[in-house]
């Protein structure tokens, strides 16, 4: 079976490993330092911090903004739950925008019918790899006095307009074990506000830049240099991986001709860097997914259900209409695109998407 996801981990990363461990100094240290830097400079933003995972990276962009109780956050219904639950977590309200049926990312034509005198901030989703449209966003954060919090968990080395993802307002990586970079669990928050990354180091680090001494409620959500060292020998792989990748999805999205399938969009002055590469059946997905298991394929859906759908969402009373987002969370299966994928098994995942026996679509 071809995987959908597979870690590239070769011996850069094992024998950064080995010299953190012979260092002495295996938790938060230089070597974090040093990854912040690097990071930042992909980025093209003065600062990088370093924490856990990327769900608390967005925990504590929001905090550092005092984003709360009584606040709105408006995002997108697809995307996966981290980024509902971030604004959960910081005790406010997720308010759900519907997504472009094309890009699947947040529609910024329908962002002002949701601003209130409540909302706080605009947290777009680069899903898949794919920027979302920061020219219309920005341009509303600026006319409403909004922050931007870019979730980026699945975007490093994206760009958009030649801009990279994380560098428009405060960026959100993940670097969790199928990421396109990792450290095997990890998030970096990017950003060119000294004062927010001050606060974000603080956050991190239990209130404290003194030992002993806090200044305020913080946590432990520190990176270890462990980590750090297995990110900096990716980070300096990202550009190849990357682009290994967009040469895998050129070749599937040529090769792919099945009148029941639509194969991503790219939006025109972005670099879209695949996290997952996502077709549309437009017939029974559940009997395409088993054609290409049977076939060797191995498939993932991401993701089944819209945020506002979970059961968490419906408990707490949080609805939002929808539609884009449901019906492409009813049509969407990714297929392997990561860059250990030979050329033979990228022609056998496009033979297996052609010989697909869905029905045909009606519209499209």
């Amino acid at each position: 079976m071809i995987p959908v996801a597979r870690p590239l981990i070769g011996r850069e990363e094992e024998e950064a490993v080995l010299a953190v461990l012979r260092s002495g100094m295996i938790a938060q240290g230089p070597e974090v330092e040093r990854f912040e830097t690097e990071f930042a400079a992909l980025c093209g933003t003065r600062h990088a911090v370093a924490v856990m995972n990327g769900t608390v990276a967005l925990y504590l962009a929001l905090l550092a903004h005092n984003i709360g109780p009584g606040d709105e956050v408006i995002t997108t219904p697809f995307s996966f739950i981290a980024t509902g639950n971030s604004i959960l977590m910081a005790g406010a309200t997720p308010v759900f925008v519907d997504i472009d049926p094309h890009t699947y990312n947040i529609n910024p034509d329908l962002i002002p019918a949701a601003i209130t005198s409540r909302t706080r901030a605009i947290m777009p989703v680069h899903l898949y790899g794919q920027p979302a449209d920061m020219a219309p966003i920005m341009e509303l954060a600026q006319r409403y006095h909004l922050a931007v919090i870019e979730d980026a968990a699945q975007a490093i080395g994206a760009t958009y307009r030649g801009k990279p993802v994380g560098s428009f307002g405060v960026g959100c990586f993940s670097l969790y074990a199928t990421k396109n970079v990792t450290s095997g669990e990890g998030g970096m928050i990017t950003t060119n506000d000294p004062a927010i990354a001050e606060r974000l180091r603080l956050l991190r680090n239990h209130g404290s830049r003194v030992r002993y001494y806090h200044e305020l409620l913080g946590y432990n959500f520190r990176m270890t240099d462990l980590q750090a060292a297995i990110g900096r020998a990716q980070l300096a792989k990202c550009d190849r991986f990357n682009s290994k990748r967009i040469a895998n999805a050129a070749f599937l999205s040529e090769q792919i001709r099945h009148s029941a399938v639509i194969t991503p969009f790219v939006q025109p002055d972005v670099r879209h860097v695949f996290h997952q590469y996502t077709i549309r059946v437009l017939g029974d997905r559940d009997a395409a997914i088993k054609q290409l298991n049977a076939a060797g394929v191995g498939t993932a859906i991401f993701y089944p259900l819209p945020i506002p759908q979970q059961p968490l969402y419906r408990k707490l009373g949080i609805e939002a209409e929808t539609p884009v987002a449901d019906r492409v969370a009813r049509e969407i299966i990714a297929l392997p695109v990561h860059p250990a994928l030979s050329d033979d098994e990228l022609h056998q995942i496009a033979a297996a998407v052609n010989a697909l026996t869905v029905s045909d679509p009606v519209t499209a």
